[in-house]
């Protein structure tokens, strides 16, 4: 048996840190491609031009064509070639993040990660979620290491859309409860290793900082400002979670968010919202205890998480296209196969109407 921790090999986070870029990268190269999200390019050019003054890197900027795509990654792989660069830089959402890495691996370059919102546990792991043109999840890209740097400015996060910070909880919350299946399963983590016990403290952490701080920050992302409370839950959405998923494992939760990429109704939806409900069907495909289902169901009425189907835009439910989304979610290759017991698409279709049920009991 092995076991083994994965990590970015350096991750700083603080209000402001992004005027100081070249501190934290100026040992990665010369030439810079930066790869950003549209809606925050003219920030990105502005911000990094500032964060290199003084130095002798050069920065190339491109944007992002909203899909993380085979498409999109060849695309951009060409342009970074062409343009003789040596790094590849990431700034913005989590499709936008995983593409960066992708370009990254096959370039075969260094990558630098820099999150504008805590949506996702993307930016440190080793892994690129690959969509098709429309959107609908393809296949998991394993790299062959986690990205060299990742640079999180709380000062941008505080500002983004406080459902941006929710939804980084929504994917946080899930990484304890698949790491614990993944480990009762003595399953496999995304990296191929088994669990560690390092990985298990930072999914029990990150769990016990988003019960204790999450209202506190979404609060203070109402005000667009950084508090303690902030800093914590950032540090959850996107290192605890990060750390705890890739060197502990998925289970349920992701595969359902998988499953339920299929149903078009829910393309408005991001990848922590679909998780957050996955979650709770997690729990009852376990029958875990009611006050742990309660207690998540709250939590994420508390941060403003979907907790029924009606929440992510399915108004009437149509029992074919539930199916095919149950079905979709233990396809081949996908994580349900860390669950400590079976799986079959008629458990997870039940257990999406139990939690939809649930959920709408709550409210």
């Amino acid at each position: 048996m092995i076991r083994a921790i994965i990590s970015p090999s350096k991750y700083v986070q603080g209000s402001g840190i992004l005027t100081n870029f070249k501190d934290y990268v100026d040992k990665l190269g010369n030439s810079f491609f930066v790869i950003s999200d549209a809606w925050f390019f003219n920030q990105a050019v502005e911000k990094i031009e500032q964060g290199v003054q003084g130095s002798n890197i050069e920065v190339i900027f491109e944007k992002f064509n909203s899909e993380c795509s085979r498409i999109e990654i060849d695309r951009l792989v060409e342009l970074s070639n062409k343009n003789n660069c040596n790094v590849i830089v990431g700034i913005g959402g989590g499709k936008t993040l995983d593409i960066a890495k992708a370009v990254a691996y096959y370039a075969k370059m260094p990558v630098v990660i820099v999150p504008t919102i805590a949506s996702t546990d993307a930016p440190c792991s080793s892994l690129s979620a690959i969509y098709t043109e429309k959107g609908v999840f393809s296949e998991y890209l394993v790299l062959s290491q986690s990205p060299n740097v990742v640079i999180v400015d709380t000062d941008i996060i505080a500002k983004a859309p406080v459902r941006f910070l929710a939804a980084g909880m929504g994917d946080a919350l899930s990484t304890y409860f698949e790491v614990r299946a993944c480990l009762r399963a003595n399953g496999k983590t995304m990296a191929g290793y088994q669990t560690t016990k390092a990985a298990i403290a930072l999914a029990e952490l990150c769990y016990s900082v988003l019960l204790e701080d999450g209202v506190k920050a979404k609060i203070s992302a109402e005000r667009g400002v950084v508090t303690k409370a902030l800093e914590n839950i950032v540090e959850a959405n996107i290192y605890l979670s990060g750390i705890g998923f890739e060197s502990g494992g998925l289970a349920a939760a992701h595969a359902i968010h998988n499953g339920l990429t299929v149903l078009e109704e829910m393309n408005h939806i991001s990848h922590g919202e679909k998780v957050a409900f996955a979650t709770i069907v997690q729990l009852v495909l376990e029958n875990s205890p009611m006050e742990e289902i309660e207690e998540v169901i709250n939590f994420c009425l508390s941060v403003g998480l979907p907790t029924t189907l009606e929440d992510m835009g399915i108004k009437t439910i149509i029992e074919e296209d539930i199916m095919k989304a149950a079905v979709a979610s233990c396809a081949e290759g996908n994580s349900m196969k860390n669950m400590p017991f079976r799986v079959v698409p008629e458990d997870v279709y039940a257990a999406i109407l139990a939690a939809d049920t649930l959920g709408k009991q709550f409210k």
